[in-house]
C-alpha cells in the first residue's frame, strides 16, 4: 500500500533524476535506482524544479522590468537549476535524428558527448521561442499569473516526458533509461492527470480555459508526431529523448499560451 511517506520519497527521487538540486541522503538510503514508480511524481518533480525560476520572473515582472530580460533571467536559471540535462537530451536528438544514417550510427552520434549543427540549430530555435513565448507573456499576466503559468508549464512538460517513456520500448538495453526501470502504468496516468489539473489549477485564474486546452493539443500535437519520428529513426526512447520531450513541451506549452493570452 502507497502511503504519503513513499509519494515524498518519490518526489525527491524524481527531482534528483530531473535537476541538480541536492537532496538529503535519507530519501535514497536502499533505494535500487529505480523510476517505474516515481515518474508518477514527475509533475510534483517539474514544480519544485521550477520554483526559482518562476519566482525570479514574478519579482522581475513586479519591479518593472522588460519582459525578454525577465525571460532570459528565468530561462538562464531554471537551466542551471536542471543542469541543462533536457537542454542536452534535446541537442543530442537534433544530431542523431537529423544526421544519423540509420539506427546505430543515430544512436553512436546521440551518445557522442561533442554537439554538431544540428544540435546547436535546434537548441538556439527552441530556447529563442520559449524565450519569446515568456516575453510575450509578461504585460499579458500579472507578477503571480506569470510565476504560476511557469509552475504549471514546468508540471505539464515532466508529465509529457513519463508519457514519452511508456509510449515507447528502450532503444538500448543498457542506456540511462533502461537502466532505472520502465514506467509503470499506473504511475504515468497518475503523472498525466496530476500534470494536467497542476496545470490547470496554477493558471485557470490567469489565462482563458480556451488557452489551455489550446496548449493540451499542441502537446499532444508535438508529442505524438516527435515519438514515431524517434520510433522510426532509432526504434525507441533514450535518455536524451525523455529529455527531448520536456523541452518540445515546454516550448509548446508556452507557444500555446502566448499565442491566446
Amino acid at each position: 500500500m502507497t502511503t504519503i511517506q513513499d509519494y515524498i520519497n518519490d518526489t525527491a527521487r524524481s527531482v534528483a533524476f530531473l535537476s541538480r538540486l541536492p537532496l538529503p541522503q535519507r530519501y535514497f538510503t536502499g533505494y535500487d535506482g529505480r523510476l517505474s514508480r516515481a515518474v508518477r511524481a514527475f509533475p510534483l518533480a517539474g514544480v519544485i524544479v521550477t520554483l526559482p525560476a518562476a519566482v525570479l520572473a514574478a519579482l522581475l515582472s513586479a519591479a518593472g522590468a522588460p519582459p525578454l530580460l525577465i525571460a532570459f533571467a528565468a530561462l538562464t536559471l531554471v537551466t542551471l537549476t536542471t543542469g541543462a540535462l533536457h537542454e542536452d537530451g534535446l541537442a543530442d536528438c537534433a544530431d542523431g535524428i537529423g544526421g544519423g544514417r540509420d539506427r546505430d550510427s543515430a544512436l553512436a552520434i546521440m551518445k557522442d558527448s561533442r554537439t554538431g549543427s544540428y544540435g546547436v540549430v535546434c537548441l538556439v530555435l527552441v530556447f529563442g521561442l520559449r524565450a519569446a513565448a515568456i516575453a510575450a507573456l509578461v504585460p499579458a499576466l500579472t507578477p503571480s499569473g506569470l510565476g504560476m503559468t511557469l509552475l504549471a508549464v514546468g508540471a505539464a512538460s515532466r508529465a509529457a516526458m513519463a508519457w514519452h517513456w511508456s509510449r515507447l520500448p528502450p532503444a538500448r538495453r543498457e542506456g540511462v533509461a533502461a537502466s532505472v526501470g520502465e514506467p509503470d502504468g499506473g504511475a504515468v496516468l497518475f503523472a498525466l492527470a496530476s500534470g494536467i489539473l497542476a496545470a490547470i489549477l496554477l493558471t485557470l485564474p490567469h489565462v482563458p480555459l480556451a488557452a489551455l486546452v489550446l496548449a493540451l493539443v499542441l502537446v499532444i500535437g508535438v508529442v505524438l508526431p516527435f515519438n514515431r519520428v524517434v520510433i522510426g529513426k532509432i526504434g525507441g526512447h533514450t535518455g536524451d529523448t525523455i529529455g527531448a520531450t520536456q523541452q518540445l513541451a515546454e516550448a509548446a506549452t508556452l507557444f500555446a499560451l502566448a499565442l491566446a493570452a
